[in-house]
């Protein structure tokens, strides 16, 4: 498919982009042109330029001191992320130019239990790719940061991005062999006199559970944490009952680090891969979604 050609007028040379980015970030036309190594006169002709190109100042100039416009900080910011992109581009260029570098941001938990044991498989079917994995507890902008695609939970929504929908979420009960032995829990309401672990970022967990297996629950209190991997980490180690991810904790499961007290399974969302439109043709995205669609199918 071949792309629309931009008009030569909207397209400022990277040295002038370069200078007028200098000179917004560090305020002063002087300092921008120590940085670029250029005299200080060069970088005000560029700038006077760059402003005849977009028929608007970009800069309100006071003496010796100068000031971005309104505008002028607005168009400050597309371009700093624009040059953020090219430079991010260059530099995954340079470290893999055989194939392509896709950049990731990962929930930490979903990344080191379930992605990062399947990411050789990825990996060895798509030898010229580069994965790069961040850690994203929140949707970000997709424009402001240099990620090709999210790993998302919750409802298919984040502003300015496609999902594709990898897999449901099943949060089972679990606690520490040596914890059931001291709490005999036989029901759903015998865990109300349990301790319970709360993790920050879903603090209605348990009551939502409780709700769902018919128990009143008016108040539940315990420990709270940060992260899966601590909740997992406190249960193994006897601190009490944590409400996790079945996917999550197999291993622990398998081994008989953790039990489920009772049966109580509980759907409680949605993974999704996230990305943004301009990356919509990016082959590595697709290849990487493409196969994650299929890691993500339910074994049978």
């Amino acid at each position: 498919m071949t792309q629309p050609q931009l008009p030569p007028r909207f397209l400022p040379s990277m040295g002038v982009l370069r200078a007028f980015e200098a000179a917004a970030r560090l305020g002063s036309f002087t300092a921008a042109a120590g940085e670029l190594h250029l005299t200080q006169s060069a970088v005000s002709r560029q700038i006077r330029g760059l402003e005849e190109q977009l028929g608007a100042e970009l800069f309100t100039r006071e003496r010796q001191t100068v000031r971005l416009t309104m505008a002028g900080e607005a168009y400050a910011q597309e371009i700093r992320a624009a040059l953020r992109r090219v430079s991010a581009a260059t530099l995954a260029f340079r470290a893999n130019p055989r194939g392509g570098t896709l950049n990731l941001a990962i929930l930490p938990t979903f990344g080191t239990r379930w992605l990062a044991p399947r990411l050789p498989q990825f990996l060895a079917h798509n030898p010229g790719i580069t994965v790069n994995l961040t850690t994203r507890l929140v949707p970000f902008d997709f424009q402001a940061e240099s990620m090709d695609a999210a790993i998302h939970f919750g409802t298919p929504q984040w502003p300015g991005a496609t999902l594709d929908g990898l897999m449901n979420e099943t949060v089972v009960p679990v606690c520490s062999p040596g914890l059931l032995a001291q709490h005999p829990i036989r029901s759903a309401a015998d865990l109300l006199s349990a301790p319970l672990l709360h993790l920050v970022s879903r603090p209605d967990a348990w009551e939502r559970w409780f709700a769902a297996m018919g128990v009143h629950a008016a108040e539940v209190h315990g420990m709270l944490v940060d992260q899966f991997a601590m909740a997992a980490q406190a249960a193994t180690a006897g601190l009490g009952c944590a409400l996790l991810p079945r996917f999550l904790i197999d291993g622990e499961l398998a081994r008989g680090d953790l039990v489920m007290p009772v049966d109580g399974p509980l759907e409680s969302g949605s993974y999704y891969l996230a990305w943004p439109a301009h990356r919509e043709g990016y082959p590595p995205l697709q290849a990487f979604r493409d196969w994650i669609r299929r890691a993500a199918q339910p074994q049978v």
